[in-house]
């Protein structure tokens, strides 16, 4: 590795760490500028195998090559994990993919003030993703585009104002997958129920959901006048909503997303910030 180039560190190589990394090497970033910091061995043998990586065992003095540094570990092991790093990266940018962690933790543990926080969700993973970030305040307009140009293989991102929004970006996006498979799985037991398999079940659903989304996306139409659209009083779709709406569907579906925000906040204090 040349020590006078400026290399990009990672904190962590689980899945996201796997999902940014193998975007950056398909750009054709140089995997010499690349350092990587897991200590679970198999872990580290998978990072070698896709990318052609050798990442160390434990945080040391190559560090301080890193003008980035990503951490992506488990927020109840960040303490572990930050302490063998911390004489090496007072200078870096700093971004974090972690649940639950604050910036000020980031900072405290550190020594940079140089800090976005980024919400991702598990389509990243197939480039497919959108993660919400906050920037502190020390954090200049380059250093928010060299954060915007790591994540753009994983997806989209959105830019939030006070760090308290990503609370909601998690309760949305972060576990908003979850609530599509839920709605996939509800769609598969009716299709069962009405005489179609399983399997038939989740290509209707999922290929409607699919170009549901990408209908809105590029309509300029809110969602509610595209379901308008679809919906003729005293049709099948009227009929669908009618029960929907007796059931206060929309209603607990607001409830569920506040206490996944709610949930988020707890978190925040149980991991410091």
């Amino acid at each position: 590795m040349n020590s006078s180039s400026p290399t990009l560190a990672f904190i962590g190589g689980g899945n996201m760490a796997q999902a940014i990394l193998g975007g950056l090497i398909r750009a054709g970033h140089p995997p010499d500028r690349l350092l990587v910091v897991e200590p679970w061995a198999e872990q580290r043998e998978r990072l070698q195998r896709a990318f052609g990586l050798t990442p160390l065992s434990a945080a040391g003095a190559e560090l301080a090559r890193a003008d980035t540094v990503v951490w992506a570990v488990k927020p109840q092991l960040f303490r572990e994990a930050a302490a063998p790093c911390a004489a090496h990266v007072g200078g870096a940018l700093h971004l974090s993919v972690m649940a639950g962690i604050r910036t000020d933790a980031l900072v405290q543990a550190t020594g940079s003030a140089r800090v976005v926080r980024a919400m991702p969700n598990t389509p990243a993973l197939i480039g497919q993703g959108i993660a919400g970030l906050y920037a502190r305040p020390e954090v200049n307009t380059a250093e928010r585009r060299t954060v915007e140009a790591l994540l753009t293989p994983t997806g989209a991102s959105l830019w939030v104002d006070r760090e308290a929004d990503l609370d909601a970006v998690t309760a949305l996006s972060g576990s908003g997958p979850a609530y599509v498979f839920y709605f996939v799985e509800a769609m598969m037991v009716a299709a069962q129920d009405m005489g179609l398999s399983a399997e038939q079940g989740k290509l209707l659903a999922l290929a409607t959901f699919a170009g549901a989304a990408e209908l809105a996306r590029r309509s300029d139409d809110p969602p509610s006048v595209l379901r308008e659209r679809v919906t003729s009083k005293g049709g099948t779709t009227h009929a669908a909503l009618q029960s929907l709406q007796a059931d206060g569907v929309a209603e607990a579906f607001v409830r569920a997303l506040k206490a996944a925000q709610q949930r988020a906040r707890e978190l925040g204090d149980e991991f410091g910030g």
